[in-house]
């Protein structure tokens, strides 16, 4: 399997990304600068990433610049076309910026940058980058964001738990999900969600920096082995 990491100005979490990829899953990673020359062909990769970072310096608004980088008409494209897109953390923000995914990230609710590991709960394992996870499942992964906070209009989130669209809640490691547990206040503890198409996901959480035992939690990798089960029984 061959995956496209995208790198914006400000990224900073692609190196990590390309590591577990690469070194950890064992699978073939192209590094994508967003003026490449070749960006207007995304044919040979299976799954593009979308890093976490700081595209831009989050000027004027997180993701807003680099939804027009050029590299996102390809990306665009790519993911009308049904091919599978994942974004992390600034790539969630870019992918609702591009409307690529529903709503919009905003400030956390205590205006403050918050970095911390939460607990997840897999609310939905119907998605390619959850069928490896039982549904309930809880997994602690760690959160870097000032401006995590999910949200949409009532309509759209009605259309989000009607379509099974929810991939993951902020929970307590027990599984509750309550107000307490969540870390920036998103609408409905939303830490992770899926087109209605099911190919483009987005999250806040870090998967890649809990994916191997030197980093003491691999709970991350799941998400990575589940990419990888539904490009092996495609």
């Amino acid at each position: 399997m061959k995956f496209g990491v995208v790198v914006f100005p400000g990224s900073n979490c692609d190196r990590d990304m390309v590591h577990v990829l690469s070194n950890v899953m064992q699978q073939k990673v192209r590094t994508i600068w967003h003026k490449d020359e070749t960006i207007g062909d995304l044919k040979t990769e299976d799954c593009i990433v979308l890093p976490g970072g700081f595209s831009y310096g989050d000027y004027l608004r997180t993701g807003a610049i680099a939804r027009f980088s050029p590299v996102m008409n390809a990306v665009i494209d790519f993911a009308n076309k049904g091919g599978k897109v994942i974004g992390i953390c600034n790539g969630f923000q870019i992918l609702c910026e591009s409307h690529l995914l529903p709503g919009a990230l905003l400030k956390n609710n205590n205006q403050k940058y918050v970095c911390k590991n939460v607990f997840l709960k897999c609310v939905s394992s119907n998605h390619f980058i959850s069928n490896s996870i039982e549904k309930d499942r809880i997994l602690k992964i760690p959160i870097a964001h000032g401006d995590g906070r999910y949200y949409t209009d009532e309509k759209t989130l009605m259309q989000l738990k009607e379509n099974d669209q929810i991939i993951f809640k902020y929970c307590d490691e027990n599984g509750s999900i309550t107000e307490t547990s969540n870390p920036n206040g998103s609408i409905a503890n939303i830490a992770g969600i899926c087109n209605e198409k099911r190919n483009v996901f987005g999250m806040m959480p870090h998967p890649e920096r809990a994916s191997e035992k030197a980093m003491g939690n691999c709970d991350g990798e799941l998400l990575f082995s589940s990419i990888l089960k539904e490009f092996q029984f495609a």
